[in-house]
């Protein structure tokens, strides 16, 4: 063997044992279990971003027994959980729901069927498993508009402690920060990787934005991108809070356990009937029954068990135990793709991202192309100056190092050919426009009785003009930014977005620019507001501020479902700050009170 082969074979050989003390989830199914008992003091549907959480909070009482019931599997089940740069090959697997809207009328039509796509997590850790890993809480008047509007205790200064709690801050210049932690379940990384990533920062100072941290005191401006990964592997809440805590003989996790049903006697949630390895079962819940099944089936679970329009239930002849609007208020953010070409070596291609190198710089130290989500910069910007200082920002970006040449996002064939990228060793990037505060809403119904026949989603994207227009103004300052001196030394150019399917109208005009929107907006994954949080006495809410569903005692809903507004930005940061602060309202106990005495007053 030559002394090159032989050197080879040694760094395989460390690289898979490095692969696998990084990887390996030997010790983390301590708690799964496959004997389920007939009683638990509470019963937790979903094990997701929030169930995750709450299991593993109610279950530090060590007198309190805690089943979890998760449909899906364990995150283990595909080596590709863990490496960041893969989360989209995770869509459309056995990971994944794979819901998708009813046809639109407004919006996607350059989709098939003009249906938009909508990968949730069906795994232990939900969709924190197939999310882009972007960590972002979202503005503070995000939360400050929850408190006013009848949500009491959702203010920004009462819920950022419990944003610090989870958080495990491992960025060197944030540490400090009197708005970041350490030592929290949740490893918070820096996603810089390529040269891009500087470049994307100096432009937007071209712009006259500032450079921030848009989890810190302002919002505005571009800032590196903070992700959930620790030492290069993706940071589910199914391993951050549940993978390595031990075994907890009072914690049950049944997995592949698919809920059909809440029991309820004398408006009491007493239980909930589930379906494992094709038997019907039910357990008892002493104290609560917790939905966290995310914004689609938290909202299909109620209405099966008679929570739910009356209208509605009685078209299906479910009987009603309560009339309260589940599944009315559907908001989700929308993404625009803005693609350029760039005439350096600088990006993501598919030549780096598969070469020997970049999978040994992983597979060894956890670094590297792969230990990203592509993600290499964020901004968040208004397109209406008067809103600066009174509301959040109207556009979240995120720019991505890869001009992308696949198409997971159901677009018509002969669009995505003439759209995408011809083949992953373009040079490029993608600069995303997303509406932060859309206005446009849609519903959640049941299409049967039938609990495993998925329900009609339909958001009704890009009724409201706010929204095209919002756009629009947010398409205007990529024209500005592809146009500084810092990307037109690149070859940063808008050639990739002169598309035939809208030439009718003039190339760049308001017409063509809603015409593309109109085409090639979908989902950016953030669907929230079926069970809709606020004042008892409100009609369009579904749970008080405490969460808890009106009308039927030991049932709360805990998920992104109960948001009455949609966070500006992505909502896996915010559902764990929900779950957390939830957790203690449970418990009786407040676990962040020398978090928030030592938060200065300008916070």
């Amino acid at each position: 063997m030559s002394q090159l082969s032989s050197v080879h074979v040694g760094v395989v050989v460390i690289a898979l044992m490095c692969y696998y003390m990084i990887f390996s989830n030997k010790s983390q199914k301590d708690n799964i279990t496959e004997l389920v008992a007939d009683e638990y003091d509470y019963v937790i549907v979903g094990g997701g971003s929030a169930g995750s959480v709450l299991a593993a909070r109610l279950s530090e009482d060590k007198e309190t027994n805690v089943l979890l019931i998760e449909a899906g599997e364990f995150y283990d089940v595909n080596p590709l959980v863990s490496v960041p740069l893969n989360y989209l090959d995770l869509q459309n697997t056995t990971l994944d729901w794979k819901f998708y809207t009813e046809p639109q009328t407004a919006s996607c039509l350059g989709l098939r069927e003009q249906r938009s796509f909508w990968p949730r997590g069906r795994v232990l850790g939900g969709t924190s498993v197939l999310y882009g890993l972007q960590y972002t809480r979202g503005s503070r008047y995000d939360f400050d508009e929850w408190a006013a509007s009848g949500c009491e205790g959702w203010s920004y200064k009462e819920v950022l402690p419990y944003f610090l709690k989870s958080e495990d801050m491992l960025i060197d210049e944030l540490k400090s920060s009197n708005y970041h932690n350490t030592g929290g379940p949740m490893g918070v990384s820096g996603g810089e990787i390529t040269e891009m990533s500087d470049l994307y920062l100096k432009a937007g100072q071209e712009l006259g934005y500032e450079i921030i941290d848009y989890n810190g005191k302002d919002q505005e401006g571009f800032s590196k991108v903070q992700i959930s990964v620790r030492n290069g592997v993706r940071e589910s809440t199914g391993l951050a809070y549940l993978g390595r805590i031990g075994r907890r003989p009072n914690l049950d996790i049944a997995l592949n356990t698919m809920a059909t049903m809440i029991e309820i006697n004398d408006k009491r949630a007493t239980g909930v009937t589930y379906i494992r390895n094709g038997v019907k079962s039910s357990v008892k819940a002493r104290k609560e029954v917790i939905i966290s099944a995310g914004v689609v089936n938290s909202a299909k679970l109620l209405m099966l068990s008679g929570i739910g329009p009356r209208e509605h239930l009685g078209s299906l002849s479910i009987p009603v135990k309560v009339d309260l609007p589940v599944g009315d208020n559907l908001q989700d953010h929308q993404m625009l793709l803005l693609f350029s070409s760039v005439n350096r070596s600088l990006t993501l291609t598919d030549s780096l991202v598969n070469s020997f190198w970049t999978k040994l710089q992983y597979n060894v130290f956890g670094k590297g192309p792969k230990s990203i989500a592509g993600t290499d910069g964020s901004a968040f910007y208004y397109v209406d100056e008067k809103k600066r200082g009174k509301s959040s920002a109207e556009i979240q970006t995120i720019l991505i190092s890869k001009y992308t040449d696949n198409n997971y996002f159901n677009i018509k064939e002969e669009i995505a050919e003439e759209y995408l990228a011809k083949n992953g060793d373009v040079e490029g990037f993608t600069f995303i426009v997303s509406v932060t505060r859309p206005k446009s809403t849609g519903t959640i119904r049941l299409r049967s009785r039938d609990p495993f026949d998925y329900p009609i989603i339909d958001p009704k994207y890009l009724t409201d003009q706010y929204d095209i227009d919002t756009f629009i103004g947010g398409i205007r300052v990529w024209e500005k930014y592809i146009n500084t001196p810092t990307m037109l030394s690149i070859g940063a150019n808008d050639e990739g977005m002169k598309l035939s399917f809208c030439l009718q109208y003039t190339f760049k005009s308001d017409e063509y620019w809603e015409c593309i929107v109109r085409h090639l907006a979908f989902t950016v994954y953030h669907h929230s507001g079926t069970c809709k949080m606020g004042l008892i006495n409100d009609p369009t809410t579904v749970v008080d501020p405490q969460l808890k569903v009106k009308g039927i005692k030991g049932l709360r809903v805990v998920d992104t479902s109960v948001f009455p507004s949609v966070t500006s930005g992505n909502t896996n940061a915010p559902v764990i700050m929900m779950a957390e602060k939830i957790a203690d309202k449970i418990r009786g106990i407040d676990s962040v009170k020398v978090i928030r005495d030592n938060l200065p007053k300008d916070v």
